[in-house]
């Protein structure tokens, strides 16, 4: 009996070829995704965007999977994606950018009969632009001192006033060969100066002595480029700005306007700040690492008078999306919406791969 398989975009194939042609590379010259196109623990999230892809016209998933794992696309497309599976899981079908007049919905939902019940606009909360190089040259250096073989845990000392400067390739090396002779010699320094940044060894708050990490080598643990408050005012702002761009197809067509949301995982952001800023909460979350010494620009927040967010009337809720495999979703209703997402809709959303809550701003 002939069965037909789903296309294995993501295969082992995929696997061997992503590694022949990125895996010789410093990894500045590589995507930040590399690791998950290629390490084994990672082989369930490419077999659940192979499925995901599979239910998508031919065509159209060729065209997702070519550009998916740039980094300016992978989690806007991860996001996108869980979306589709979360409205799935409610036991609807969906289509993906059909063409309404000149405008074209991330989503549109349709019920059992064939009919559109909902219209979905996906919106991912990214970093700025730099923050991908920026990452990556971290990660360049960190890669290279791990080939130094001495156990040591080591950090980077941080400038209070402005943010630490990632090293180019060319610094990284030079560094990398500095460490090396040092951390090989007999002397005993806690602090090590090089290329004008500052390394500092880490020791166990415990019991006062170095930190030994598995494995013969040095691990850095670099500034994450990412510090600051972590607030999901810049999510509403986009959301706001959804709305604005889809009310009037929405209402002419007569259908809810639903916005999914997610966040890349360089933002921090997370569900628990969207409720804060929907309740009004009086609450404030700072991300940051070792090295991260400069947090933030100076900024009023007042926690007595914190910042609230009111979904606008046209939008019938949003739908998170969280950003940790497998993507669940949490469904957040607007209750004062003019055009209310169907009952079965909201009550399946979320049903299957996340939670539900009718939590409302």
């Amino acid at each position: 009996m002939k069965t037909d398989r789903p296309v294995r975009r993501f295969g082992s194939e995929f696997v061997v070829e992503q590694r022949r042609r990125y895996g010789a590379r410093p990894p500045e010259g590589r995507m930040l995704s590399y690791d998950l196109a290629v390490e084994e623990e990672y082989e369930p999230w490419r077999s659940w965007l192979d499925k995901q892809l599979a239910l998508l016209p031919n065509k159209t998933a060729d065209a997702v999977a070519a550009k998916l794992w740039r980094d300016q696309n992978f989690w806007p497309d991860i996001i996108e994606l869980a979306a589709g599976a979360a409205l799935r899981a409610g036991g609807f079908e969906v289509q993906l950018e059909r063409r309404w007049g000149e405008l074209t919905p991330d989503w549109t939902v349709i019920d059992g009969d064939g009919k559109p019940v909902a219209l979905v606009e996906v919106l991912t909360y990214s970093p700025p632009k730099d923050t991908y190089g920026k990452m990556k040259a971290w990660h360049n250096l960190v890669e290279r001192i791990k080939q130094i073989p001495v156990p040591v845990v080591l950090t980077v000392a941080g400038d209070g006033n402005r943010p630490l400067p990632a090293p180019d390739a060319g610094t990284a090396k030079k560094i990398t060969q500095d460490l090396r002779r040092t951390l090989l010699s007999r002397l005993h320094q806690d602090a090590f100066n090089s290329q004008g940044y500052t390394f500092l060894l880490q020791a166990d708050r415990r019991t006062g002595r170095t930190m030994q990490p598995p494995g013969m080598r040095t691990i850095l643990v670099p500034p994450s480029s990412m510090a600051g408050i972590v607030s999901a005012r810049p999510l509403a702002n986009g959301i706001d700005e959804k709305v604005s761009k889809y009310r009037e197809l929405a209402d002419e067509a007569g259908l809810p306007l639903i916005v999914a949301a997610g966040a890349h995982k360089f933002t921090g952001l997370g569900v628990q700040q969207l409720d804060d800023l929907l309740s009004g909460a009086s609450t404030m979350t700072v991300q940051f690492n070792y090295g991260d010494s400069f947090i933030h620009e100076p900024v009023v927040f007042g926690l007595g008078n914190p910042p609230r967010w009111t979904m606008p009337s046209e939008l019938a809720g949003v739908l998170w999306v969280d950003n940790t495999f497998p993507f669940t979703t949490q469904w957040r209703l607007n209750r004062d919406a003019m055009t209310p997402a169907q009952a079965d809709l909201v009550t399946n959303l979320g049903r299957g791969n996340g939670q539900f809550d009718s939590v409302t701003g």
